[in-house]
């Protein structure tokens, strides 16, 4: 019975392992600048470049910053607003044709804070960082690109939970991390294979995990949209169409006001995925490393700058909201990223090895 239910684990691990192995070698070798893409931006010279000022020169308020914005992008609509840390100066703007453009149709640029002046960002919008992007999150198939690459992330968890079961009565014949050099370059092989997914096996189920999550993002956002927004915005299903919107120099203080403590993150503009077609959504941030990646909605009547609503936050939310800087290693700065790109590596020896047992196992048998 025992070896029988051995069969069935390594049948389990064999056959998960090889439906998803060419693909995670895929998100691997994606994956690996992707960890590193603020250097590698500034590296490449495609960062945006700041006049320098005196540190105390006065900001424009949000209104003039989107005046600056349709000025750059005329005839395009504004989507949304976002502020990065690594750049204080800085107004990430996003503006498309329509409001609802699908994002991969959106230009993306940067607004000095100081004066308006608008500075492109060609990573964001093509070149070499935005195709290990696309590659990495959809293989330029969109939403059915994303659906495939979490059911490869749920094959790969499989993988390495069927490898644990496999690996334990391994451990009990060989000390941990045991690598036989006297025996054959396929035994080798297979005892470096058990040892580095060993090393790997905790952040391998983080990222695996996180992965899943990440590649669900469009389903969760259209559940939240369909729940919790939809509750908020009910009283405006019959409200006429929004033509004029009110000026938004005070938009970041209201949001503030219902949202103490915590501090913007970014504005989705009306008719936005992330708003509705009569309100502002300022998305706000806590100040701690965890609450940071934890964003509440402040729903503001845009024709009139009221507030409607502090959005309530589902849990599936958290989970996306803290999946994403985790799945890359954005947490603890430039360390964590060296110990994610490590880790990234011993991942590609894993896949790579399995593939090499598996093909010499097949050549034995035959």
């Amino acid at each position: 019975m025992k070896s029988q239910t051995i069969r069935r684990w390594s049948a389990i691990h064999t056959w998960t392992s090889l439906i998803c192995t060419l693909f995670l070698l895929m998100l691997a070798l994606t994956g690996l600048p992707l960890i590193f893409h603020h250097q590698i931006d500034h590296l490449l010279g495609n960062a945006p470049q700041f006049k320098a000022m005196p540190a105390d020169a006065p900001r424009l308020n949000l209104d003039q910053l989107i005046k600056a914005a349709e000025a750059h992008r005329p005839g395009e609509a504004m989507q949304y607003f976002a502020w990065e840390e690594d750049e204080p100066n800085g107004v990430m703007a996003i503006m498309a044709a329509t409001p609802g453009t699908e994002p991969n149709s959106s230009h993306t640029f940067m607004l000095d804070a100081r004066t308006g002046e608008a500075l492109e960002m060609p990573s964001a919008n093509g070149g070499f960082m935005m195709v290990m992007l696309r590659l990495h999150v959809d293989m330029y198939a969109g939403l059915p690109g994303k659906l495939l690459l979490a059911f490869m992330g749920l094959m790969f968890v499989l993988a390495i939970v069927s490898g644990i079961v496999l690996y334990a009565p391994f451990m009990r014949r060989l000390p941990f991390a045991t690598v036989r050099p006297e025996k054959s370059t396929r035994i080798r092989w297979l005892d470096l294979h058990n040892l580095i997914g060993a090393v790997t096996l905790s952040w391998a189920l983080v990222v695996g995990l996180t992965g899943v999550i990440n590649a669900c993002a469009d389903l969760l956002i259209t559940s939240w949209r369909n729940d919790s927004l939809a509750a908020m915005i009910a009283p405006y299903r019959d409200a006429p169409p929004l033509t004029q919107r009110a000026q938004a120099a005070d938009l970041l203080k209201l949001a503030e006001t219902a949202a103490p403590g915590m501090q913007a993150d970014f504005i989705a503009f009306p008719g936005t995925l992330l708003s509705s077609e009569h309100h502002y959504a300022v998305f706000m941030k806590g100040a701690s490393q965890l609450t940071s990646h934890l964003l509440t909605p402040v729903l503001i009547d845009a024709s009139n700058l009221k507030l409607t609503a502090v959005v309530e936050r589902p849990w599936y939310m958290d989970a996306l909201g803290l999946s994403q800087p985790l799945h890359f290693g954005d947490y603890g700065g430039l360390p964590m990223q060296i110990l994610w790109a490590a880790l990234d590596v011993l991942t590609i020896l894993v896949l790579g090895s399995g593939l090499y047992l598996w093909w010499v196992r097949r050549r034995v048998k035959a």
